[in-house]
């Protein structure tokens, strides 16, 4: 079968490697679309990060090494079910939840899978990938959605990653939310908070992605920090309060701060981007306002939820797609553009 394999900085290349075998417990999936995440972009033009093996190691837990099969946002339809599964048969459109566990960790076994200490994913740490004509998975990482159309369901991944850290932060209807950050992550945690019933600011600079915001209707309130003063207009919007929680899903130090000026006494700083280096922190502002500042990794136990919501109708995926290319042009059409027009995009989908 083909497959996308990454070689190592700037280097992928579409081989012909065997097909997975089919083990009890396991499902084979005919891959459909696969979303191209931050991450890859890190990866491609900077070399391997963790969870990645390095050059001549091997992941814990797959015990492979490079060259691997790339791709972790990935939807399909199952074509065979091994030995044991229940559940989910042949010609059920899923998405993958593309966890690489342990299952022995202290983590694991409290159910906090998603904190495993030798955690992977899959089409990034090996166990194949999602830029591959199939894949064998576990058939609990395979999750069935219905008549859910496979492009969205390939969303499924994110929208958990943004699912997961606003559910872990505690908001609730009723709730104001301010959200530093309007790339993908920023806008589906927008998109959760709408569902739950909150009320949603978004503070970001592109003028593009602002406008993505209003209309796609995840946000209430969109504000440019370059000409509003974010932390007034919040205050202002609950009556001098400050907001319920923030969400960090920018990983920039101004942005940050604004965050914590913005909350209210006892609110929560949720952390959901990547820093490139360490932030810092005024602890005397967390410490006199008693804030709670706290970190989200992945998902745990929420694709189920996630699904429901898109079933229900109460998430729409589809204004979030901005393109859709084939694997031959991953490069150019998907990471290069990526890299230099990111302001223009949300999510850019690959088919085999």
């Amino acid at each position: 079968m083909r497959a996308l394999r990454y070689y190592g900085k700037e280097d992928v290349r579409i081989d012909e490697v065997p097909e997975q075998e089919l083990k009890p417990g396991t499902v084979r999936v005919k891959l459909a679309w696969n979303g191209i995440c931050g991450s890859d972009l890190h990866i491609y033009f900077g070399g391997p990060i963790p969870p990645m093996p390095e050059p001549g190691h091997v992941h814990p837990v797959s015990q492979e090494g490079l060259p691997l099969v790339f791709g972790h946002e990935f939807s399909g339809t199952v074509v065979e079910v091994g030995e044991g599964v229940k559940g989910i048969k042949p010609g059920d459109a899923v998405a993958v939840e593309p966890l690489l566990v342990d299952g022995t960790c202290a983590a694991c076994q409290a159910g906090h899978y998603n904190a495993c200490v030798n955690m992977g994913f899959i089409g990034i740490s090996g166990g194949g990938g999602g830029l591959a004509d199939s894949i064998v998975v576990e058939s609990r990482w395979a999750h069935p959605v219905g008549d859910l159309p496979l492009d969205q369901a390939a969303m499924i991944e994110p929208l958990s990653v943004a699912y997961h850290a606003v559910k872990y932060s505690g908001a609730k209807a009723g709730d104001v939310v301010l959200i530093g950050g309007a790339g993908p992550i920023g806008l589906l945690a927008a998109a959760s908070l709408k569902a739950l019933g909150a009320t949603v600011i978004i503070s970001e600079l592109s003028a593009k992605r602002k406008e993505k915001a209003l209309s796609s209707g995840v946000a209430d309130y969109v504000f440019d920090p370059s000409k509003d003063d974010v932390v007034a207009k919040a205050m202002e919007l609950t009556d001098g309060r400050g907001v319920d929680v923030a969400i960090d899903a920018a990983g920039v130090q101004v942005v940050l701060n604004t965050l914590c000026d913005a909350l209210k006494v006892r609110g929560v700083l949720q952390l959901v981007a990547l820093y490139g280096k360490d932030p810092t922190y005024d602890m005397g502002k967390v410490m006199f306002k008693e804030l709670r500042v706290q970190g989200s990794v992945g998902y745990a136990n929420d694709h189920e939820e996630v699904i429901k919501l898109l079933q229900d109708g109460k998430i729409d995926l589809e204004p979030f797609i901005t393109s859709r290319i084939g694997v031959e042009d991953i490069v150019e059409k998907g990471y290069v553009e990526l890299r230099d027009h990111a302001d223009e995009q949300v999510k850019i989908l690959v088919h085999m």
